[in-house]
């Protein structure tokens, strides 16, 4: 992977986490559905962010890009139920 991909998803990265601080703190009180599914969703492009390009799964067998991103799937369907169940 060259070194400007590497950069640029860094920065991506880092995107990512500032906003979804930006969102989880002004919906602190009592987030909506709608912070709760950003945040969720940015968790989600974070973390195949990570699995893809970091962990260098992009280009590996199709049945472990399935299961570590079926695995994050799951995770995330499962926080986004406990939240929208707990509100």
């Amino acid at each position: 992977m060259s070194v400007r991909r590497l950069w640029a998803l860094w920065a991506v990265l880092i995107a990512a986490t500032l906003l979804s601080g930006a969102l989880g703190e002004s919906a602190a009180g009592h987030p909506g559905a709608w912070a709760v599914g950003a945040v969720l969703g940015l968790a989600g492009l974070k973390g195949a962010l990570i699995v893809l390009d970091f962990m260098e799964l992009r280009h590996a067998p199709p049945l472990w890009r399935r299961l570590l991103l079926g695995w994050l799937g799951g995770v995330l369907a499962v926080l986004l139920l406990v939240a929208l169940i707990a509100r």
